[in-house]
């Protein structure tokens, strides 16, 4: 096994080692079609892809002799086995540059629409979060460093693709992003089952941030308490709270409704 199959391994593994050398792993031929060219790194391919997908795959070698350092290599399905993190394995897998957004960047936008997120856990959440943003058209994703990592493989498989363009940071205090949103004149909203007003009644044209808590705990008293405002979702039937990515999309998608009015 050579030195990048064995890197390979340890950042499909180990969030510590994708974040020191600044670099996530894409699998799948629809993802890697969607990868911006100039991120690539590295591609690695099974053998049986490459028979069955030739022109696919003169396409891939073509891009990577395109991009300065970026190499291409066919492998035998044993080997791309033992490095692919999927039970029945594409054939196609990319080592791509990480992105680099700053809390300050994503805040820059006149009439920002925001999700923060404190301790959200579930991989499906957080790629389903972005991949929902990206459609209502959410300026950027802000999350605390208790997360789950953003290129756990997991995470990127659930944004479809959305990872490449939606904007996001992680923030060492949420409350300090919440501040500076009061600063810009906007106002943030903690998503909260004690919230007495309906979400669809305030006004989200403005600057805007909507609160996602932990899967299981919701939003800390804390920084729920640090909001502008409570809001809650109604709902009927013995069902005491949605997933968090659900009701993130909603919230998103009642203040894209607002916009276009």
């Amino acid at each position: 096994m050579n030195q990048l199959a064995k890197d390979i391994m340890k950042w499909q593994k180990r969030s510590s080692k994708r974040h020191e050398d600044g670099v996530f792993i894409v699998e799948g031929i629809k993802m890697f079609r969607e990868i911006p060219a100039e991120r690539l790194k590295h591609i690695v391919i099974s053998d049986s892809f490459a028979k069955q997908n030739q022109k696919e795959v003169r396409e891939a070698e073509k891009t990577a002799k395109s991009v300065p350092g970026c190499t291409f290599e066919v492998i035998s399905d044993e080997q791309y086995a033992r490095l692919s993190d999927t039970k029945t394995p594409q054939g196609v897998l990319a080592v791509v540059e990480s992105f680099r957004y700053s809390v300050e960047d994503l805040l820059k936008e006149k009439d920002g629409l925001y999700i923060l997120l404190e301790n959200l856990q579930d991989p499906g959440n957080l790629g389903t979060i972005l991949r929902s943003g990206e459609a209502a058209g959410v300026t950027g994703v802000i999350m605390n460093r208790e997360c789950v990592d953003i290129y756990n493989p997991k995470v990127i498989r659930a944004t479809m693709g959305s990872l490449f363009r939606m904007k996001f940071a992680i923030a060492d205090d949420l409350k300090t992003v919440l501040s500076a949103i009061r600063e810009k004149g906007g106002r943030s909203y903690a998503a909260h089952l004690k919230g007495a007003v309906d979400y669809d009644v305030p006004d989200y044209r403005g600057t805007t941030a909507f609160m996602i808590g932990n899967e299981s705990q919701g939003l800390s008293t804390a920084l729920a308490d640090a909001a502008d405002g409570y809001i809650k979702i109604p709902m009927q039937g013995k069902v005491e709270s949605l997933n968090a990515a659900m009701a993130a999309t909603i919230l998103m998608y009642e203040a894209a409704r607002q916009r276009k009015s």
